[in-house]
């Protein structure tokens, strides 16, 4: 089951990923390719308020050509711990502060092509702070119910994994 790396090509490095291409042996002896998006770790949060609403953001992705309704998230700087991210992250797109963050989950993004691995956070105790965007980012925040935000993944308007993810488990924790 377990595929033997033979070579590894990096041929791309950039700001945000690198992109590889590894030649494998297959358990049956054959060679084939794998083209691999290396990526550092990410974090996302399920900002949870006092009134059971979670703040969302609201944002234009480029990939998806599509304005996507998410949850906030970012990735990993290098020697950041992924708890250290999770409060930058926070503030930098919404503008809040948790007191409590609780690990919830945590998984792969897209196992077939990218390494990048996601910790899902549920952030509470939230106060007000300073939003300090990247200069690459343009991002709406939005406050939503649970049951709002679920009738919106019925329509299509949040679509991206992680936030189906988030709202999956705060669905199972409420349950």
């Amino acid at each position: 089951m377990i595929e033997e790396p033979i070579e590894s090509r990096r041929i791309y490095e950039g700001r945000v990923l690198n992109l590889r291409v590894d030649t494998v042996r297959l358990p049956d002896g054959r060679l084939t390719t794998r083209e691999v998006v290396e990526h550092g770790g990410a974090v996302a949060l399920v900002p949870l308020h006092d009134d059971g609403t979670i703040t969302f953001v609201r944002q234009y992705r480029t990939p998806a050509q599509a304005v996507l309704l998410e949850i906030p998230a970012g990735g990993i700087d290098p020697g950041e711990s992924p708890e250290a991210a999770a409060h930058r992250e926070l503030a930098e797109e919404t503008g809040l502060r948790a007191s409590r963050l609780e690990h919830v989950a945590a998984f792969y993004t897209a196992a077939g092509f990218c390494s990048e691995f996601m910790h899902l956070y549920i952030a509470t105790g939230l106060s007000e702070a300073t939003a300090h965007q990247d200069d690459d980012e343009n991002i709406e925040t939005v406050r939503l119910t649970l049951e709002d935000a679920l009738s919106r993944v019925a329509t299509g308007e949040v679509r991206d994994a992680k936030s189906l993810i988030a709202l999956l488990t705060l669905q199972l924790r409420r349950a």
